[in-house]
């Protein structure tokens, strides 16, 4: 592929194709939240790790004065430093590890936004990773052109924070008007 430096899929989701096999990926979503020359880096959308929140702030040791998270599941974001949070974020506000995802979606990586949690601030909407997903570069493009990925452009942050972990995957493929079930894993067109 060439000129691969002028694609940008950061704000666009990743779709696994069928044909994607290996087991961390299979039929895994990604939002892309940088993209650029030196490669690309996201997190997965639809792997619970079966954790909630609260339990990931016990582990802490913070206390979590806000009962509307408390609920909310802990994500495995992807196979890079799992020993670490990534928390996509609306209104995207300022923190001290902050990426800006979109106008309104940051992604940040700091502590501080976990303080500001604690103490009962923060963030009106969240979603919780442990890992990211990261691609060398031109690793993206040559997967994304061997038929590995679907991209979308994220254009419902409902898919992000209030579609179930499980549905996830068929509402992105939806914003293409897509069927899962329509997806084969021989390359083509049709």
């Amino acid at each position: 592929m060439e000129n691969t430096a002028e694609m940008n899929l950061a704000r666009h989701f990743l779709v696994a194709m069928p044909n994607l096999t290996d087991p961390i990926f299979s039929r895994s979503l990604i939002l892309i939240c940088e993209h650029n020359a030196a490669g690309a880096m996201g997190v997965m959308l639809n792997r619970p790790l079966g954790m909630t929140v609260e339990a990931l702030f016990e582990q802490l040791d913070l206390e979590l004065h806000r009962p509307d998270v408390r609920d909310l599941t802990v994500y495995f974001g992807g196979p890079v430093q799992t020993e670490r949070g990534f928390i996509l974020h609306s209104p995207l506000e300022s923190w001290q590890a902050s990426l800006a995802v979109g106008d309104e979606l940051g992604l940040t990586t700091s502590r501080d936004i976990l303080n500001a949690v604690s103490e009962g601030s923060g963030p009106a909407q969240m979603f919780v990773a442990l890992g990211f997903t990261g691609w060398e570069a031109g690793q993206l493009e040559k997967e994304i052109a061997e038929n590995s990925w679907l991209t979308v452009p994220m254009s419902d942050m409902r898919i992000l924070f209030d579609v179930p972990s499980e549905g996830r995957y068929d509402a992105a493929l939806a914003l293409l008007g897509i069927d899962a079930a329509m997806l084969s894993k021989d390359a083509g067109h049709a």
